[in-house]
């Protein structure tokens, strides 16, 4: 069976992350993302009603006109999570494929809100909900898709394998090796192992290299938990106010905000569209998240809940808020600017339980954003955090676990690559033989 890989997006930069695999006449597509930083750059842009060429040609979402080469039928479209720069393209690029979104129940909810969110293009395709653990035929032809759970930023994270008669497939964008997560199962390690002695092994191994320049491994998500409870709890005593900050879509991580801050006394509250949106999604889908936590993602109900802060006492309360990275509208940002209700004085306490994502305008606007905070006197907690991503001592068991005949490295720029070639090169593979370094629009021939 004739099996080809088009790296379409995600192979230069972080985000916009988009691949196709084609075995015999049957393609799945795995991701198809957004480039936010893309999109910031611009003022006031929204993508919702933009045609999905001009976001092309901005580098916001993936190009997916090389798709025309591949001589075959897309059977299913698979995120692996529900973060934007893996989800956020489908409202633009999934109706050009008579083809299923298949995705754990939480990234599905997620889908959907950003198809009734668009404008521009009706969305027809059908939803497929898969648990991890779980599998469906792929066309007609002995393919079979699976869903092997993983560990991330963000719940119900898993890794697509394709298992072809060639061998498997394993689209390992994105996770870390946690054994102790928050929210869910452990990463499925057994499972992978599995897969990489079984049959004819793997085929190929595409692998997220964001982190593959650090040395060591990722901590658990029970790490971060850990340095968010020391660092409220140092806190316990102060009066003033206490605002924290941190990934909307990081459920786990907002839940340990939620139940630390009432541990010290104070009432969470949830703030900013994206912080209501991701939460109450996951309440929705039934995720072990808080349910009595207030949240609002509207600019008056905001502005009404900081007025009640200021007169009921900053030092009641612990607003989360969004606006890690220092984007422009989000609500730290405008709190930063002194464009709310809510009064910085001099030593309130902002933690950012996020670190700045490695892109220049992130570091930019997170930069800008301490800086105005620390203008207003605020004391910044910054990075009380641990990474979603592999470090390279994760990298190295992956390999070891599914020992791959052919490794891709994605979802990184050349630089990024780097770490990774030299461990994928002290594990025997070579540059141009089967460690192939590639870029966005390629098609490559694997059998």
């Amino acid at each position: 069976m004739e099996i080809e890989i088009a790296t379409i997006g995600g192979y230069e930069e972080v985000g916009r992350q988009m691949t196709a695999v084609r075995a015999g006449n049957d393609i799945v597509i795995f991701d198809m993302g957004l480039n936010l930083s893309k999109v910031l750059i611009h003022d006031n842009i929204q993508t919702e009603g933009m045609h999905s060429l001009d976001l092309i040609d901005m580098g916001a979402i993936p190009d997916d006109r090389v798709m025309s080469d591949l001589d075959g039928e897309v059977r299913a479209i698979v995120p692996t999570h529900g973060h934007l720069d893996h989800i956020g393209a489908i409202s633009k690029l999934a109706h050009r494929y008579d083809a299923p979104v298949v995705a754990t129940p939480f990234t599905l909810e997620l889908v959907k809100g950003e198809v009734e969110d668009e404008q521009k293009f009706s969305f027809d395709n059908d939803l497929i909900e898969m648990d991890a653990g779980e599998t469906m035929q792929i066309g007609d032809h002995g393919l079979e898709l699976e869903f092997v759970n993983v560990t991330h930023s963000i719940v119900q994270a898993i890794n697509p394998v394709l298992h072809t008669p060639e061998g498997a497939i394993v689209y390992g964008l994105d996770k870390r090796m946690d054994h102790t997560p928050v929210i869910g199962a452990p990463i499925d390690m057994k499972r992978f192992r599995e897969i990489g002695r079984e049959g004819n092994g793997v085929l190929c191994y595409i692998e997220d290299c964001t982190n593959a320049n650090k040395q060591g491994r990722t901590p658990s998500e029970n790490v971060a938990r850990e340095h968010l409870r020391d660092t409220l709890y140092s806190m316990e005593d102060y009066t003033g106010g206490i605002v924290a900050t941190t990934f909307s879509s990081h459920i786990a991580r907002v839940k340990s905000l939620v139940e630390f801050a009432r541990e010290i006394g104070r009432q969470p509250i949830l703030l900013g569209r994206s912080m209501d949106h991701y939460s109450g999604t996951a309440q929705q889908v039934g995720i072990d998240f808080p349910s009595d936590v207030p949240m609002f993602g509207y600019r008056q109900a905001i502005d009404q809940t900081f007025e009640r802060i200021m007169n009921d006492g900053k030092g009641n309360f612990l607003p989360v808020v969004t606006g890690h990275q220092g984007e422009p509208r989000a609500m730290l940002t405008r709190m930063a600017r002194g464009e709310t209700n809510y009064e910085l004085d001099d030593g309130d306490k902002v933690v950012f339980s996020a670190r700045v994502i490695p892109e220049p305008t992130n570091e930019g606007q997170r930069y800008q954003a301490e800086k105005l905070l620390g203008m207003q006197g605020a004391r910044v907690y910054s990075d009380v955090h641990v990474s979603g991503h592999l470090c390279q001592e994760g990298h190295y068991e992956m390999l070891d676990a599914l020992q791959p005949q052919h490794v891709i490295p994605a979802h990184q720029d050349l630089n990024g690559f780097s770490g990774y070639v030299d461990l994928a090169s002290d594990q025997g593979y070579a540059l141009g033989r089967d460690l192939h370094v590639t870029s966005n629009g390629n098609i490559m021939q694997l059998v």
